[in-house]
């Protein structure tokens, strides 16, 4: 299994002092080279879940094994090294550095876990169709194009697990079956598997595997 999640328990807390629960999982499976969509409408967890698996949040209890190792229980070091060397993340907002060029940015991503290989980094960008804009930064791109640069740098580290946070959220319509393809092409080039969240329908509706939140994240359980 590239992903199983047991028992896994966050909650937040409010002003008053009180706890909010947000995620109360049993159990989540992904096989390794597995592409699921999970569906989530706002303000169900669903990016709390994408946190809490990459450790960029941790849980309050639980279990989250990734590519056979036990990431909850991890210090903060050890799990940002873990993530920047296995993880790979395709936020809403792309998140790119606005001084730095499609190719720094991509060189950055590895960086991060003390790599740097400039011709892979050219590479993945040339696969996404960007060879001739290595050296634009992301004001001089389009939306369609920092989202393809955004792809590129999550999979800089070559990844176990990529993790895409609404990637269409910010693309129109007629671009958000260019990115979905991007997204599920490159993880399948690379092996890597992909858990995609959306509120869209449309979007899951892509997907073989299709999750619904709800039916296996009951926080009420924990309140």
């Amino acid at each position: 299994m590239s992903l199983v999640l047991k028992s896994v328990q966050k909650s937040y807390r409010n002003p008053d002092g009180s706890r909010l629960p947000v995620l109360s999982i049993d159990e989540y499976r992904l096989k390794s080279g597995e592409q699921a969509a999970l569906v989530g409408q706002s303000g169900e967890g669903k990016s709390t879940l994408l946190n809490v698996i990459s450790g960029i949040t941790q849980v309050d209890s639980g279990s989250i094994v990734i590519d056979g190792t036990e990431v909850a229980g991890m210090n903060e070091v050890i799990r940002d090294r873990f993530r920047a060397e296995k993880i790979g993340i395709v936020f809403q907002t792309f998140n790119l550095l606005p001084a730095f060029t499609a190719l720094e940015n991509v060189l950055l991503g590895m960086s991060f876990s003390g790599r740097s290989d400039p011709q892979f980094a050219r590479e993945l960008l040339g696969r996404v169709g960007l060879e001739h804009r290595l050296d634009h930064k992301p004001g001089a791109l389009s939306v369609g194009e920092q989202q393809r640069v955004a792809v590129a740098r999550a999979l800089a580290n070559r990844p176990r697990l990529m993790l895409a946070d609404e990637p269409t959220a910010n693309v129109d319509v007629a671009n958000q079956e260019n990115v979905l393809k991007l997204i599920r092409e490159a993880c399948t080039e690379h092996g890597v598997s992909l858990l995609l969240v959306t509120h869209a329908r449309e979007v899951a509706d892509q997907f073989d595997r299709v999750d619904t939140l709800s039916d296996f994240n009951r926080p009420e359980v924990a309140a």
